[in-house]
């Protein structure tokens, strides 16, 4: 043992300080990158790779750099959230992690990183935004437990050690993309504690210590050196990893922001705010300012300090005897081929799937006397790629999946409908066939290259919103329907449409977003009611934009989300439908009142009295009355994914943590319980409400 730092029974504190002090000023400003070796001292350190929905280490965003590596692909966060299962998201969490330190430590491979960007905490708060796809939904509460999850499932169980290190992105209200690079996202500090920074705040309890500041302002002050990154992440909520910047975030400040005059005092007043890497090239930057003494280095001791906090808790200073998962990538088989990781894969993209309509149980399709299928759409015969994610070992298209399904004794043909001779092929063979399965929806990288337009208005990407919400190929549907009013529109898409003909029109629709390896086997499984649908969407589907506020409008009082919806949408908030049906029964509460010391209790009974076994997802809602302050009409508090055979009866309890109702009170500077009265309500989906109970007075 060279040095005191390698020590690792010595207090973290004490490692961290002998290494800083043993570094030179070079050493330090080079460790403001993503990338924390310090060779001299025989650090090695790591840099960061993307993981929102697996690991990515492919195509289309080429994050291998031309040396793809195969990774497991689960569908796009928004779908992994549509799951509304904590212990599905925390165990593609696992999974992924487990292939990052693979990657990272095999011979064969040494590549990538153990700081994973993920997840994204922001809240899809217009289905306008470019990037809905990143995100878990626009409740904060179930984005924070669904993020949480995604937390314990990327560093693991071990009380000391991460197996990787969760990076959340983007702190804070990063929900617009046109424009992102100068606007300001503004809202009040009420909405920044009970909304905006919740899913952060949850997943930082759970575990994350880093972080990615935003490319926006915050009330006009941009977000790579607001005071809320000392403020609040720091001394509050004891953020002591990793805060870095977006991707070339320094010149922004300078270029588009104009908040500087040039990038030495951009360079120091990030660092200064509780900036720890950059993205971007800022070795001159930091020179300059330390020459001209407009930066010390003790300021940059301060925030490096957290940079090697997170290398001693990856494991990458101490032996691998201490460390639990210096183990994986020893031995030669790539986890992505494992029987595990593609089971899992496809029971998380199976419960992704969420059924929309399903008039006169018009679906599942086995039992049915089904001799011709008309496959047809331009989301068919291919799984999509989306910019954060990977290469998958395998995928397997909506065609291939059907067309297995439906075996040798069903037709199945196919057109894409992109033109007008494939669409005139379409008409033909949808004339002729038993059924129709329509796969549509949007591009997830706009069919463009990165920072180009979408070639569909109603496409959205990163660094482009979406102009409209209306499903363009609706034109195409009535063509079909036309020919043949037995259709199934399986819209596979990263965020919702307006697609209010179809809702109307036609039998049957399911929602399902992009990229799981999975996908086509999922779909199909869905269509023949080998699995039962249960899955439930995360955002609220609006019918036209015009029940919308102007996209820049951050004050959801305003009219966003189910919270404050003024309109009757599309899809609630919550929605989602199944082939059996549920009973609710039996509310019962363990108290008539409720103080800041003690927990409620709420129980109630589900039966499952339909035909075939199948999942709910049981959500409960607080309603505050009499309330002295603006509340939302109704707020998500609990919800529960459980699996029920038909007949049968299960007591499900949901635990009410009075913490959960506290208000922010803006002049105190605190979160307070108000006195006032709720009532519980727990439904099926947020307008679903199947049991209410008497008022409980707050104490």
């Amino acid at each position: 043992m060279k040095y005191p730092f390698q020590d690792p029974n010595l207090p973290i504190d004490k490692r961290i300080e002998d290494i800083i002090s043993r570094m030179t000023e070079e050493e330090k400003i080079f460790c403001l990158s993503t990338n924390f070796s310090v060779p001299r001292l025989g650090i090695k350190g790591c840099v960061h790779v993307e993981g929102l929905h697996g690991l990515a280490m492919g195509e289309p965003g080429d994050w291998a750099r031309g040396y793809p590596v195969p990774t497991t692909q689960f569908p796009q966060a928004y779908g992994m959230a549509e799951t509304w299962d904590v212990d599905l998201v925390k165990k593609a969490g696992e999974i992924e992690s487990i292939e990052t330190r693979y990657i990272y430590q095999s011979p064969k491979y040494q590549r990538g990183g153990l700081v994973v960007r993920a997840p994204n905490a922001d809240l899809a708060r217009d289905p306008r935004w470019g990037r809905t796809e990143e995100s878990f939904g626009e409740d904060p509460f179930l984005v924070g437990m669904i993020a949480s999850s995604f937390v314990r499932g990327l560093q693991g169980e071990d009380p000391y050690y991460w197996r990787t290190a969760s990076l959340l992105k983007h702190f804070l209200a990063n929900s617009n993309e046109n424009s992102r690079s100068s606007s300001s996202s503004n809202f009040d500090e009420r909405l920044f504690r009970e909304y905006y920074s919740f899913g952060f705040r949850e997943a930082i309890r759970a575990g994350s210590r880093c972080l990615m500041a935003a490319y926006n302002a915050w009330n006009y002050i941009p977000c790579h050196v607001n005071p809320v990154l000392r403020n609040v992440l720091i001394n509050e909520w004891k953020v002591d990893g990793i805060i870095c910047t977006d991707g070339g975030g320094l010149n922004l400040l300078v270029k588009s922001h104009r908040y500087y005059d040039n990038l030495e005092i951009a360079s120091a007043e990030c660092i200064r705010a509780g900036i720890s890497q950059f993205l971007d090239r800022h070795q001159d930057a930091v020179r300059a300012a330390l020459k001209s003494g407009s930066l010390s280095e003790k300021e940059i001791d301060d925030v490096l300090k957290r940079n090697f906090r997170v290398a001693i808790k990856l494991g990458l200073i101490d032996p691998d005897n201490r460390v639990p998962y210096s183990e994986i990538g020893k031995d030669d088989k790539d986890p992505w081929l494992s029987e595990e990781h593609k089971n899992i894969c496809k029971i998380i993209t199976d419960k992704s799937i969420v059924l929309l309509k399903n008039s006169n149980n018009f679906l599942p399709l086995k039992g049915k006397n089904i001799r011709s299928i008309a496959v047809i759409g331009n989301r068919a015969d291919k799984v999509f790629p989306d910019w954060y994610g990977g290469t998958p070992p395998y995928s397997v298209s909506p065609l291939e999946g059907i067309i297995r399904r439906a075996g040798k004794s069903i037709e199945v043909k196919f057109s894409k409908a992109e033109n007008d001779s494939e669409i005139t092929i379409a008409e033909e063979i949808a004339a002729n066939s038993d059924i129709v399965i329509m796969c549509l929806g949007n591009h997830p990288t706009g069919d463009s290259k990165f920072g180009e337009p979408c070639r569909r208005p109603s496409d959205g990407k990163e660094s482009v919103d979406r102009q409209s919400i209306q499903l363009e190929d609706e034109y195409l549907i009535k063509k079909i329907y036309s020919k043949n009013r037995n259709i199934v529109l399986v819209l596979i898409s990263s965020f919702p449409f307006s697609i209010v003909w179809s809702n109307k029109h036609l039998p049957a629709i399911l929602h399902v977003t992009h990229s799981s390896q999975e996908l086509g086997n999922s779909i199909a499984s869905c269509l023949w009611g080998d699995i039962n649908p249960a899955g439930r969407l995360i955002q609220t589907w609006p019918l036209s934009l015009e029940q919308l506020p102007p996209m820049m409008d951050y004050d959801i009082r305003n009219g966003r989300t189910y919270m404050y919806f003024k309109a009757e949408p599309l899809y609630h908030f919550g929605f989602g439908l199944s082939y059996t049906s549920f009973r609710y029964s039996s509310l019962s509460l363990n108290r008539e009142s409720l103080n800041e010391e003690e927990k409620l209790k709420v129980s109630f009974e589900i039966q499952n009295t339909g035909p075939v076994d199948g999942d709910e997802v049981c959500q409960m809602y607080v309603r505050h009355i009499g309330s002295e302050i603006l509340r939302p009409f109704k707020e998500l508090k609990g919800f529960r994914r459980v699996s029920i055979k038909k007949g049968e009866k299960q007591r499900i309890e949901f635990e009410l943590d009075p913490e959960y109702l506290k208000f922010w009170n803006s002049e105190q500077g605190r979160f307070e319980l108000e006195k006032d009265y709720i009532k519980i309500m727990i439904g099926s989906s947020s307008n679903d409400i199947r049991l209410i109970s008497s008022p409980i007075k707050i104490l």
